[in-house]
This record gives structure tokens, sequence and C-alpha cells, in this order.
């Protein structure tokens, strides 16, 4: 089992916290102010255009001259963005929703690192033969897109006895608690998201970040189809709203025949239409009404009760981690 020690060393960093790439909620600031304090940001550039990405990753360096990662949604075309990243010398590159030997074959010949989110040990095994140097095992629990079916909890250790190298816990993880329980179940460090998205930094609307805080552990859902839009068949946790009532009241309809389907229901910031069970992150700016819109959201969020800056939630999570270490260590002497 690898440990937080080579964690640190392949990343660069001082503590093992790494903030989840947050589609369309986390942008070059929370990357850098996850990085500058000694973290690691993880930025997803999917989905753009090779000048958006490019724009992207020199605008995250403008605000840190430390290390971050680019993340790569696998289920698309992903060679322009990937070559970008490596023109671009990228410090890493996350890659997921599925496995690639020829995207990790090809990143690390560029001289990246390659981090490769699996739900299973198998997958992790497959991840790690392939040459990835660090597995980001998700479990059930985490917010946004998810990719496996099993929960931290079980998933973790798992995949600990599977691989020779590190692993990052991801799903649920949202304080020191978690993070300590991550650590005693074999991962070298934390892929945390949910907590980031009660930051100042985060690219969220008003009212999504109001939702987070008031959530207890309760008000999540998984679906397997409902904020599809352009990206249909990928399963995704969000918080429970209007918009999944109305559908789970009908009985789950598919595509095609759910209640309210093509409904506007807001603009986004640039004045484009928002329908109803589009795959859409409210950003700031957005007009409407944002609380029927798919608000991503992990069952960690019981958890976030106040809204504070990125760096202080790292050291906040990483000082209580210890704690909870140290107090554990001493109960049983």
């Amino acid at each position: 089992m690898r440990t937080v020690r080579d964690l640190r060393d392949i990343l660069g960093i001082e503590l093992p916290i790494l903030s989840a790439p947050l589609g369309g909620a986390s942008g070059p600031e929370l990357v850098a102010a996850v990085s500058n304090v000694g973290g690691y940001g993880v930025i997803p550039l999917w989905g753009y255009p090779t000048d958006k990405i490019r724009d992207g990753i020199r605008r995250t360096r403008e605000l840190s001259d430390r290390n971050f990662a680019v993340n790569l949604n696998m289920s698309l075309d992903y060679r322009d963005a990937l070559r970008t990243c490596i023109e671009e010398q990228v410090h890493a590159v996350s890659f997921f929703w599925g496995l690639d030997a020829l995207a990790i074959e090809t990143a690390k010949a560029a001289g990246l690192v390659v981090m490769s989110s699996v739900g299973s040990a198998a997958e992790a095994r497959r991840a790690q033969d392939a040459g990835a140097d660090i597995i980001v095992a998700q479990g059930y629990e985490a917010g946004g897109h998810v990719w496996g079916k099993v929960s931290t909890m079980a998933l973790i250790p798992a995949v600990s006895d599977a691989v020779d190298v590190p692993i990052l816990a991801a799903g649920g993880i949202a304080d020191g608690r978690g993070m300590a329980a991550a650590l005693m179940l074999g991962a070298a460090g934390v892929w945390v998201g949910t907590r980031f998205l009660a930051s100042p930094e985060a690219l969220i609307h008003e009212t999504y970040r109001a939702s987070v805080i008031a959530a207890a552990e309760t008000d999540t859902d998984w679906h397997a189809e409902l904020y599809d839009g352009d990206w249909p068949k990928a399963p995704h946790r969000t918080l429970k709203n209007p918009t999944s009532e109305a559908w789970h009241n009908a009985g789950c309809p598919p595509p095609g025949s759910r209640p309210g389907e093509n409904e506007v229901v807001g603009t986004r910031p640039c004045g484009a239409e928002i329908l109803r069970y589009e795959c859409y992150t409210p950003r700031p700016g957005t007009d409407g009404r944002v609380d029927e819109m798919s608000m991503w959201c992990g069952q960690g969020v019981g958890s976030v009760r106040r809204i504070m800056p990125a760096a202080e939630i790292v050291a906040e999570i990483w000082d209580d981690a210890r704690r909870c270490i140290s107090v554990r260590n001493s109960s049983l002497e």
C-alpha cells in the first residue's frame, strides 16, 4: 500500500487533499486556491474547444505557481484536449468515465502524471496495469456524475488490497472525520467535491450555494437518467428539488415522457434558454427557477454548514483529520 508520503512526492504537495473537478463549478480561482495552500486542484476542461482549454490552463497558472491537474471525460473525444494539455505541459491529467489505455500511455510518454477514476477493485487493477500513477476510487455517495455503485467505505479497502499505487478516496468526504476514516481504510489522500461548493471561489449561483448549506445527508438522489441533456445515460447525484420530485411521482419515466419536459426554467448568463432536465450547473448570472435545475451534490452535504474560503476548508479538513487520528491512536493504548 502506498502512503501519504508517496502521494505527496508524486504530486509535489504538502497536504493530501484534492479538489474534485466540479464540472461548471470549479474554475481557475478554486483550483489555484486549493493548490496555493498546499493541496492540489483539479480543473475540469473537457467539452471545450482547444482555445478555451488553453485559456483555462494559463489563467490557473496566472493565479498559482503550484501543480494542478486537468480533468478529461473519456466518454468524449479527448484527443485534442489531451494534446493541448501536453503542449501546455500541465503537471497531471485526471481521466474519468472509463479507461483508455492509449490515453494513459500518451500522457505518460509526454511526462504527465496520470490519475484514473474507478468504481471497483477490478477497474483499479486495469488502470494500474495501463500505467496510472494514482487511482481515484469514487464511491456511490459522490455528487455530480457517479461512475461506480459501491459505497466509499467498502470500495477503499477493496481497491487498497488490489493495487500498489496511491489511492484517493472520493465520495461523501466533507470534513476531517471523513478524511481520517479514508486514510484508515487505505487511502493516501482524499478527493473532495461537495464541501468546496460552499466556498466563495466556487462558480455557482447563490441559490445553489444556499441549498447546499441547508441540505441534510438525506436530501440527495442518485439518478440514472434525469438531468441528461447532451450526456445521456450518465448516472448522477443531485439535490432533491421540484423537478426530481415530479419525476419520481410520475414513476420515473424515461426521456421523452417526463413531466414538464422541454419547459424553459431559466436562462444562462449568455441569455441561452435552460430546459428542464438539462445537464447544467447553475452559475452566477443564471436567471429563472434555479432551484428546479440540476444542482449536483454528494451525500457528504450533511457536514457542510457554512461558507469558507477554499484555503480554509483545506486547512480545516487536514487539521481535523490529524486530530481524529491522534485521538483514535490514544484511545487504543
